[in-house]
């Protein structure tokens, strides 16, 4: 079962959820931008099956002035406050792809495998923007970031006062599976829950993520050094297929792109969720 724990950092007493084998080997989860620890309730059955540890803290409370290389050291301070010397793996969600990455450039050798799901490539490697979901929001990020936090308030307040309405914005281009899958009460409650933590109890943490984002980190895939595997719906309207393409073709050691027929964004993750911990367990045991 999920437990609600502390990560203690050099900055300070770190919010987090743990899913799976407290005892097991250990993997790391960067959440989605909306998103939160909640998330991590995805892995936690076949995780507990396997005997695998799962992480993931709720980064957006991390202090709003950390921003940079400052920002993506302290989240690598914080792999380490758990891990020590002991290898660990990282999973990233669509835009917590993008911070997985960065953290895992921090790491070094020290990651073992790299799971990349629904991910968000830079902005500045592909003609991706104009097919983008939520391409209003990262066109005002690039523009202004006056604007941009304009932005996020208003949405802060659907939020807050029109929660169910703002969801149905945000999926109502959904189709077959995703369609399915974010017309259930049991994700409704996640999002929710996502929703509240990303634009009303750290919006500052969640515009970080945004804004850092937005800024050209082509450069950076190269020097990851991980055994990279992609997970992409091949009907994701938020961060379209290429995006994968695109990475397999800058990280030296992306060894599988798996492109899941018919899923999108959030169905990715739901489909990928055991078959990533089975390929952890196994390269675990091997």
């Amino acid at each position: 079962m999920m437990q609600n724990t502390h990560v203690q950092t050099q900055l300070q007493d770190l919010p987090a959820c743990t899913a799976g084998d407290p005892a097991g080997p250990l993997t790391i989860y960067f959440h989605g931008a909306p998103g939160a620890p909640s998330e991590l309730a995805i892995f936690d059955a076949p995780a507990r099956a396997l005997g695998l540890k799962l992480v993931c803290w709720d980064r957006f409370a991390l202090d709003a002035a950390l921003t940079g290389p400052a920002y993506f050291a302290a989240l690598a301070a914080a792999v380490r406050a758990v891990a020590g010397a002991h290898q660990v793996n990282l999973i990233g969600f669509s835009i917590g792809a993008f911070i997985a990455l960065r953290t895992s450039q921090m790491l070094g050798p020290q990651v073992g495998q790299l799971h990349l799901v629904s991910a968000a490539a830079p902005l500045q490697s592909g003609h991706f923007l104009p097919r983008m979901a939520g391409k209003a929001v990262f066109r005002a990020a690039s523009v202004s970031p006056k604007r941009f936090k304009a932005a996020v308030l208003g949405q802060a307040a659907l939020a807050r006062w029109a929660p169910g309405w703002m969801q149905a914005v945000l999926f109502r281009g959904a189709t077959g599976v995703e369609r399915e899958l974010t017309s259930g009460s049991a994700f409704r409650l996640l999002m929710s829950d996502v929703l509240r933590s990303s634009l009303l109890e750290h919006r500052a943490g969640y515009e970080r993520d945004i804004l850092t984002y937005v800024q050209d980190w082509s450069a950076i895939p190269a020097q990851v050094t991980a055994d990279t595997s992609l997970w992409h719906g091949t009907q994701d309207t938020w961060a379209p297929a290429d995006m994968a393409t695109s990475l397999r073709e800058q990280l030296p050691n992306c060894r599988r792109l798996h492109l899941l027929e018919g899923l999108s964004h959030f169905s990715c993750l739901h489909h990928a969720a055991p078959l990533i911990c089975h390929q952890i367990s196994a390269g675990a045991t091997s």
